[in-house]
């Protein structure tokens, strides 16, 4: 099996990831999506500040409205229960005046007269009576609406046989006939017999009933209402937070990592004396800080451009006088000595060496400033093409390839910088992986923009440069093979003219597969006149 970075590694690699890349790609897609969905499942609408201030609030509301109806309608519950007792206290002492002025003659057997103290006048229709002998059958009998006395059935009249002789009022349920409040007294006169009185509890239950319903619904209107208030207060409360938020939010939308940053936003704050007016005063002075760091570090970077301009301007002349006297010295007549032949040798390979890294220094200085770039329209297909020619001749043992469209593919930009684009690219691959790898050039078009790759079966790039490859004088010894020197200018170059044309450089790695892609907007899309951006660093 071939290794990555053995010649041949692609093309034994390309039938693998061919057939596996439509399964891993449907299955990764799926599962993402199920992640997704179950994610969004989960989280929801978020919890923020004003949600959880007004369910605090519906909270607490609920709270104390339950707390004061149920002690509300118990007190209102049991007040009217005494009120009943009290009235069942009148009517057994009406009952007891009755049955003590009875004449002589009355029947030996009071309880087959249980009307005897209901047809009493003060009594209440619904009053129940028994008179329980203490061996017989149980009598009892009870007032209508229309104030006839009637008989109850055996049953019901068990029911009041059962209540205790304690002298305290007791609840009963009678049947049909509902719920009673019952007191039972016993009538020593009457050889043991107990009399029984009850008054019905149903307008108590029916006015307890109707004292929760009224609480209840007078709970929830407060609760709408005050909820509704709660919102217009918590919002007008929260405004300023909201401001600072705003504010925040378009701090992070400027471009604050280049060029002149004029960071004028600032927070309305109207009073400093709250706990919100003090956090928008406090960001106020944070973005004052930053603004001043900002302005510190522009100013800095302006003046090591200018000197970096400066120096590569003048380094030029004297490193072409060197070159030139070191040649000068060759075309000399005489024969010189093989150490000073070598020595001439040297002193001209390392002034060419330094000439082309003063060039990349005042290229890259100029890029910053904006300038350099002539525009016009570029057939990419042409550049990469010729491109991979020259990586071909100059790296033979390589396997090169080009993957293009037919027809042309033009993009509004400077032909030069943009083949150096390409060069650097190619030369990076050629440079950085061994003999036999597999690099392919592919062209695109996407939509509105061209799309350049660079593709490589190398070794791939170590992730701890990865992160830093692009900025200037970063070197990648720890990740890929060096065979050649560098400036450490290349890929830095690459992104400062890519950003100078308005587009993106990217780039993905892993042992046996590395992508470098540039994407341009094609010259349709293109504006008449780009102006050139100033360009971040970035390393070979």
């Amino acid at each position: 099996m071939t290794k990555p970075g053995d010649p041949g590694h692609a093309a034994a690699s390309r039938e693998a990831r061919t057939a596996t890349g439509a399964v891993a790609t449907g299955s990764l897609a799926t599962t993402g999506h199920d992640a997704g969905g179950a994610d969004a499942t989960r989280r929801g609408r978020p919890w923020t500040l004003r949600r959880r201030l007004l369910v605090i609030v519906a909270s607490l509301l609920v709270a104390v409205s339950a707390v004061v109806g149920v002690v509300s309608v118990a007190v209102f519950h049991s007040s009217s229960v005494a009120r009943l007792d009290a009235n069942l206290d009148s009517t057994i002492s009406r009952a007891n005046l009755a049955i003590s002025g009875q004449p002589p003659g009355f029947p030996g057997d009071p309880s087959a007269a249980p009307s005897l103290v209901l047809n009493i006048p003060g009594q209440e229709a619904g009053t129940l009576a028994a008179l329980v002998p203490a061996d017989g059958e149980t009598r009892a009998g009870y007032i209508t609406e229309g104030g006839r006395v009637l008989d109850l059935p055996a049953e019901l009249a068990d029911v009041l046989a059962h209540v205790p002789t304690d002298g305290e009022p007791h609840s009963i349920r009678v049947g049909e006939l509902g719920d009673y409040r019952a007191l039972a007294l016993e009538q020593t006169e009457w050889n043991g017999v107990r009399i029984v009185l009850a008054l019905p509890l149903a307008e108590v239950n029916a006015d307890s009933s109707q004292l929760a319903l009224t609480i209840t619904i007078v709970a929830l209107a407060g609760l709408v209402i005050a909820l509704g208030l709660g919102t217009i207060i918590v919002a007008r409360a929260l405004s300023p937070l909201e401001r600072v938020t705003e504010t925040a939010q378009r701090v992070s939308e400027l471009p604050l990592d280049r060029g002149d940053v004029a960071l004028a936003e600032r927070v309305d704050v109207a009073d400093d004396g709250t706990e919100v007016g003090r956090l928008g005063s406090a960001f106020n002075r944070m973005l004052g800080h930053v603004a001043s760091a900002l302005t510190a570090r522009e100013e800095s970077e302006q003046k090591v451009r200018r000197f970096v301009a400066d120096a590569s301007h003048e380094l030029r002349t004297p490193l072409a006088s060197i070159r030139g006297y070191a040649e000068l010295t060759r075309l000399h007549g005489g024969q010189l000595p093989d150490d000073v032949v070598h020595a001439l040798g040297r002193i001209e390979s390392e002034s060419v060496r330094m000439t082309e890294l003063v060039e990349d220094l005042l290229l890259l200085a100029r890029l910053d400033e904006g300038r350099e770039l002539v525009h016009s329209r570029v057939d990419l297909r042409t550049i990469v093409v010729d491109a991979v020619g020259d990586a071909q001749a100059a790296g033979p043992d390589h396997e090169w390839s080009v993957d293009a469209p037919d027809g042309a593919v033009e993009v509004l930009g400077d032909d030069a910088r943009l083949r150096q684009v390409l060069t650097n690219l190619l030369g990076n691959a050629r440079v950085h992986t061994p003999a036999g790898t597999e690099v392919t050039a592919k062209l695109r078009v996407r939509g509105d923009r061209a799309r350049l790759e660079v593709v490589d079966d190398g070794p791939g790039i170590d992730e701890t440069v990865r992160a830093t490859m692009f900025e200037r004088f970063a070197r990648g010894d720890a990740s890929r093979s060096r065979r050649a020197g560098s400036t450490g200018l290349g890929l830095a170059i690459v992104r400062a003219v890519v950003e100078a044309h308005h587009g993106t450089v990217e780039v993905e790695s892993r042992p046996g597969r590395t992508v470098f892609t540039v994407e341009l907007p094609l010259a349709a899309a293109a504006a008449p006149a780009p102006a050139p951006t100033s360009a971040a660093a970035g390393a070979e």
